[in-house]
């Protein structure tokens, strides 16, 4: 199976970037499936139905989500509607509309199971992703029920985000991590088979404070202070993201290399 996760949208220039470039990346690469993480694909803060609609129609599968997953209301009830749309997974039961977790199946006939995990340190305080990830990956058992199986573990710490790849390799196809908006430069193929890297980074508009109006951040770490909101960059966006191949009896992956296109950031764009 060949795959494709995009790291987070960031507000109007990010959505736009994915619209221009997938038609052309999945045509490219051949993609059979793609996710991309939404969370901040309205004006930076959440995600509505209209926002949702456009990555949709530019060629997006599943959308997932992290820790503004509420900042637009109209979230709450669009998530029950829309079963390609994932939050995390390790809400306390109840707590939260949705689902974090999802099996979905292609035209072809094999599935794919994609989860959406909050991890903790200096992040909210959800429940144990360890413990959610693992029910999820043994209720679902990679190669037997799921043909692969994609984690998006949102989260700040690099040293978590590793641990988590550890504790899924071999079950998992691909772990990626989403949150820090800049993509890091270790991906690979861990010893277990699963494709792995700490950040897939955004799509939006480097030249920006992650993806944000210089001046307001800026002014914040300088002063301590706000002086206004948080505004999303509008300058020209990079599309990062991670392109992985799937041995289709295994599950496993064979293939794992960084997608950069468009902005500022220097192109990388695997071979077909």
């Amino acid at each position: 199976m060949r795959i494709g996760f995009f790291g987070d949208v960031v507000g109007k220039t990010g959505r736009e970037v994915l619209v221009e470039r997938l038609p052309r990346l999945r045509e490219h690469l051949k993609l059979d499936f793609v996710v991309v993480n939404a969370e901040n694909a309205a004006g930076g803060f959440g995600i509505t139905e209209r926002t949702a609609n456009e990555l949709y129609d530019a060629g997006a599968d599943v959308l997932t989500l992290g820790n503004h997953a509420w900042d637009q209301s109209e979230a709450l009830s669009y998530i029950e509607r829309e079963p390609r749309l994932l939050r995390p997974v390790n809400y306390p039961e109840g707590a939260a509309p949705g689902r974090g977790a999802s099996l979905y199946e292609l035209p072809d006939g094999r599935r794919i199971l994609v989860m959406n995990v909050m991890l903790r340190l200096f992040m909210q305080q959800l429940d144990d992703p360890f413990a959610a990830v693992d029910h999820e990956l043994q209720s679902c058992p990679l190669g037997q029920v799921a043909d692969a199986i994609l984690v998006d573990m949102h989260g700040e710490a690099t040293s978590e985000k590793c641990a988590m790849g550890v504790f899924c390799d071999g079950r998992a196809s691909l772990v990626v991590g989403t949150h820090t908006h800049v993509p890091t430069a270790d991906h690979r193929i861990l010893p277990g088979g699963t494709a792995y890297q700490t950040d897939a980074g955004m799509c939006g508009d480097y030249d920006s404070v992650i993806g944000m109006e210089k001046d307001e951040p800026v002014n914040r770490f300088v002063t301590g202070m706000r002086s206004g909101r948080f505004q999303t960059a509008s300058g020209p966006a990079t599309a990062c993201g991670l392109f992985v191949e799937t041995d289709d009896a295994s599950g496993l992956a064979t293939r794992c290399e960084p997608i950069r296109v468009g902005g500022e950031l220097s192109e990388i764009l695997p071979a077909a």
